[in-house]
C-alpha cells in the first residue's frame, strides 16, 4: 500500500486556509492582573511543543474566563489565578470546569501570589487540578517546565480518549459488518478515522478552515464521504482536498494544494482502489505509526469489500424477488398493479405501527411473492369469468402450499414462505391450509392478510365488480378481531383516512379498466362467426 504525501504549491502564494502554520495549542491565561497576562507571554515566545506553537486567549475574570471557555472547547491548558474578583474565584472556576462544564482533559495549573488564602495542600486535597505554583517561584523556567508538562499530558490523554472513542466504534459495529448496512460501515468507519486522528494527533474540529482527516469511498465517478472530522457544508477547501485526493490516488499524482505533510492513503480492492484515507499529522510519522495507519486503512477496504460483497447478494435477492412476482403476475393478468399495490400498502403499514424503514422495506419486497403459487393453478380456474365451484375453490386453496414450496428453497426467502403459506389464516383460526389462529404467524402474514383482502375488495375481478371503498374498508373494520389483526386494521384504516394510500389506489381504476377492455375481447372471441 502506498502512501501519497503532499507538497505544497511552488507556483504561486500558498494562502493560509490552504496550507497556513500548524494548529496551536490554546492556553487559556485568568489572572486580574494585566502584567502578569503580559509577562506570561514573554516568557512563553517562541514556545513550540511537538511541532505546536502556543496561542493565547486571556480573560482578567473568572466570568470572562467562562465566556472564552463557552467558545473554545479545546484549550489544552489553564494558567489560572485564586484572587480575583473574589477571594475564591480560580477555585470556583476550576469546580465549573470539571463539573459543570465535565471537561476533564483541559490541564489546571493554579497560580497564586497569595498562597495563604488558598493553602497548597487544601487545594489539592479539595480541587482537580493539575499542578499548584506561587507566582514567585514561577520563573521563566519553570513556567516552560509546567506548560510543557502540561501539554504533554494533555496530549496523551487526548490520544487515549480518542482511541478509546474509536476503538468503542469499531467495536460496535463489527457485529454488524456481516449483515453490513450503510449505517454500520460508517460507524466503523468513524471510529477507525477517531483512532488515526488520535495516532497523528491531529487538531481538534473547531478549526473551520481545516479538514483534519477524513475517509472516503469511490462510487463511479462520484466521491461519497463516509466520515470525517472537518467541516463539509460550504467549505471550499474541503472541496479541493477531496478533489486532489481523488486524482491523487486514481492516478497517482501528487496533490499540490493539500496542507504539507498532508497523507493520501489509498484503499484497494482487489487491484482497483476504491476509495482514500487523507490525514493532516501535526507531527513527524514514525514507521510504526505508518504501518499502523496501513493496517487500518487496510480495515477499511476490506469493510468496503464487505459491503461489495452484501450489495451483490442484495441485488441477487431483489432481483429474484422481482423474477418470481412477475411470473406469478404474467401468469394472472386479472390482478394488474395488484403484487405492487401490495408492497406499497404492507410497507406503509409497518412503519406506521413502528417498525423501522428498512426492516419495512424488506417487508414489502417479501409481501410480493404472497400468491407466487398461483403458478400453478390451471388457467380455467385462475381466469374463470364467474365464481368457482366447491371443488375449484378447493384447488384455488392449494396455491399457498405451491407458494411454500416454491419458496422453501432458499433460506433467505423464509419470510417471504410464511406469507405465501398463511396469509389466508384468520385471527381467531378457521382460515386456510392449517386453519390456526394467526396470532401465531408474523406481523408482517398480518399484514398482508389485511391488504390483501382490501385491495381484491376494491379491484375489478373477472367473478365481481369492484366495491367502494367506503364499503370496503367497513368491511375490513367489522372483521377486526375475528378475521383480521384489530392492530394491523387499525393502523391501516388511519393511513387510509389520512389519504396516505391515495397514490397507491391511482392504479385500481386503470386496471379495473384494463380488465373490462380484455373481458370485451374475450366475449368477442367467443361470439360464433
Amino acid at each position: 500500500m502506498k502512501l501519497i504525501r503532499s507538497k505544497p504549491l511552488t507556483d504561486g502564494p500558498i494562502t493560509s486556509e490552504i496550507a497556513g502554520p500548524r494548529h496551536a495549542w490554546k492556553v487559556l491565561v485568568v489572572d486580574d492582573e494585566a502584567d502578569i497576562r503580559t509577562l506570561t507571554r514573554l516568557n512563553l515566545k517562541g514556545f513550540s511543543f511537538d511541532g505546536r506553537e502556543l496561542q493565547f486567549l486571556e480573560a482578567a475574570s473568572a466570568h470572562e474566563a467562562r465566556q472564552l471557555l463557552a467558545k473554545n472547547d479545546d484549550i489544552a491548558v489553564a494558567l489560572v489565578d485564586v484572587v480575583m474578583e473574589t477571594d475564591d474565584a480560580g477555585l470556583r472556576l476550576v469546580e465549573y470546569i470539571r463539573q459543570e462544564l465535565n471537561n476533564p482533559m483541559i490541564r489546571l495549573v493554579i497560580r497564586t501570589g497569595q498562597p495563604g488564602v488558598a493553602p497548597e495542600r487544601f487545594v489539592i486535597d479539595n480541587f482537580d487540578i493539575d499542578d499548584y505554583k506561587d507566582k514567585t517561584e514561577l520563573t521563566a523556567t519553570r513556567l516552560y517546565t509546567t506548560v510543557r508538562s502540561a501539554l504533554k499530558a494533555y496530549r496523551d490523554l487526548k490520544t487515549i480518549d480518542l482511541n478509546r472513542i474509536g476503538l468503542s466504534r469499531v467495536l460496535n459495529a463489527a457485529p454488524d459488518l456481516y449483515r453490513i448496512s450503510n449505517s454500520s460501515l460508517n460507524t466503523f468507519f468513524e471510529g477507525v478515522l477517531t483512532q488515526i486522528v488520535g495516532l497523528c494527533n491531529l487538531a481538534d474540529m473547531s478549526f473551520i478552515s481545516t479538514i483534519d482527516g477524513m475517509v472516503a469511498t469511490f462510487d463511479g465517478q462520484q466521491v461519497k464521504i463516509m466520515a470525517t472530522t472537518g467541516p463539509q457544508a460550504d467549505d471550499l477547501r474541503f472541496e479541493e482536498i477531496r478533489k486532489q485526493c481523488a486524482d491523487a490516488v486514481s492516478n497517482g499524482r501528487l496533490p499540490e494544494k493539500i496542507r504539507q505533510d498532508g497523507l493520501v492513503i489509498p484503499l484497494s480492492v482487489g487491484a482497483k482502489t476504491v476509495g482514500f484515507v487523507y490525514v493532516e499529522p501535526t507531527r513527524e510519522l514514525s514507521s510504526p505509526d505508518i504501518d499502523l495507519l496501513k493496517v487500518m486503512a487496510q480495515q477499511c477496504s476490506s469493510a468496503l469489500e464487505n459491503l461489495r460483497l452484501h450489495l451483490d447478494l442484495q441485488g441477487a435477492y431483489d432481483n429474484a424477488i422481482n423474477m418470481l412476482a412477475d411470473i406469478a403476475e404474467f401468469k394472472d393478468k386479472t390482478t394488474g398493479q395488484h403484487i405492487r399495490r401490495i408492497d406499497d400498502y404492507t410497507r406503509m403499514v409497518a412503519i406506521e405501527l413502528g417498525i423501522p424503514a428498512v426492516e419495512a422495506e424488506l417487508f414489502g419486497k417479501a409481501s410480493r411473492l404472497h400468491d407466487v403459487g398461483k403458478i400453478g393453478i390451471p388457467d380455467d380456474i385462475l381466469r374463470k369469468r364467474g365464481k368457482l365451484t366447491e371443488a375449484e375453490f378447493e384447488i384455488m386453496k392449494t396455491h399457498v402450499v405451491i407458494g411454500a414450496s416454491i419458496l422453501s428453497h432458499d433460506p433467505s426467502l423464509a419470510i417471504a414462505r410464511e406469507v405465501a403459506l398463511s396469509h389466508h389464516e384468520r385471527w381467531l383460526g378457521g382460515g386456510y391450509p392449517s386453519g390456526e389462529p394467526s396470532s401465531q404467524v408474523s406481523l408482517l402474514t398480518r399484514i398482508v392478510s389485511v391488504v390483501d383482502v382490501f385491495d381484491a375488495l376494491i379491484s375489478r375481478r373477472p367473478y365481481k365488480e369492484p366495491w367502494a371503498i367506503e364499503e370496503a374498508a367497513a368491511t375490513i373494520e367489522a372483521a377486526a378481531g375475528s378475521q383480521f389483526d384489530p392492530t394491523v386494521v387499525t393502523a391501516f384504516l388511519q393511513l387510509l383516512r389520512r389519504g396516505d394510500f391515495d397514490q397507491v389506489m391511482a392504479s385500481v381504476h386503470a386496471d379495473n379498466l384494463n380488465l373490462v377492455e380484455h373481458a370485451d375481447q374475450l366475449s368477442k372471441m367467443d361470439e360464433p362467426n
